[in-house]
């Protein structure tokens, strides 16, 4: 096992090709996400902003490249390796995927029943503690249908966090949201990112909310299939001359003439 220093990049990607069947979504792409970051993917509809994200949380192979999470190839790993990899990252999906059979407390309980050995007292309160930390604790009793939208997104990013991870994928979190809620994630998210020290890698086309919170954000592009840009989200905002990227920034129609 590798150990990295606090300057090192956590996650780093390397050469990575996606595709389904022969359609390729993105060719030989390579970035690295540092430690702490709030890292950004984002581009406009179809450009394969999750499928890298499926790739990078091990739930598809790759045509070619390589992942490394905290030092440690994901792609090749297998068995106990594995497990000790995915152990080091909580997911949170765009539809939250919640059990709706469950209590929130019961869903935070879930990875932890799966996968330590922990007493239930130890289990609620852990569960309970990361529920307060997404300021949904005094609803641990309910069910995720009892919830508003806002609040089953911040009850999946609580569940993400259930075996203290070090990293926190969350794929398009303000969706389907008002500008309020969404703001309120947003702040969360802050939050969260400077007292846990978790690095994040969030999936999203919000630019609202990238301008908020990205620290960095790579930006894919559909026809290219790669990264156009990168860099930090303000400076692609006002600075950045490709076309791509100006129209995203500055919520710009293209020209179909």
């Amino acid at each position: 096992m590798v150990t990295l220093k606090k300057t090192d990049p956590i996650i780093r990607v390397s050469n990575l090709t996606c595709a389904y069947g022969d359609n390729v979504i993105v060719n030989d792409i390579s970035f690295e996400v540092m430690r702490g970051e709030i890292f950004i993917i984002l581009g406009g509809s179809g450009c394969g902003k999750s499928t890298v994200l499926k790739h990078m949380i091990g739930l598809y192979t790759p045509v070619s490249g390589q992942i490394f999470i905290d030092g440690e190839e994901i792609i090749s790993a297998m068995g106990d390796d594995r497990l000790r990899i995915l152990r080091k990252f909580g997911v949170a999906y765009q539809m939250g995927a919640l059990f709706g059979s469950m209590t929130l407390l019961e869903n935070l309980r879930l990875p932890m029943e799966e996968f330590t050995d922990l007493p239930s007292e130890a289990m609620d309160i852990i569960a309970r503690m990361r529920l307060s930390l997404v300021g949904l604790e005094p609803y641990a009793k309910l069910m995720p249908t009892e919830l508003s939208g806002g609040m089953q997104k911040r009850a999946a990013i609580a569940r993400a966090m259930a075996l203290d991870p070090t990293i926190l994928f969350l794929d398009e979190p303000s969706a389907g949201l008002d500008p309020v809620t969404s703001a309120g994630l947003d702040r969360l998210i802050k939050n969260l990112s400077q007292t846990l020290d978790v690095t994040f890698v969030i999936v999203t086309h919000e630019l609202q909310s990238i301008l908020n919170i990205g620290d960095r954000v790579i930006m894919l592009d559909k026809d290219a299939k790669a990264i156009v840009v990168e860099g930090d989200p303000r400076d692609l905002r006002d600075h950045s001359d490709n076309p791509t990227a100006h129209r995203f920034f500055h919520r710009e129609a293209e020209d179909q003439t």
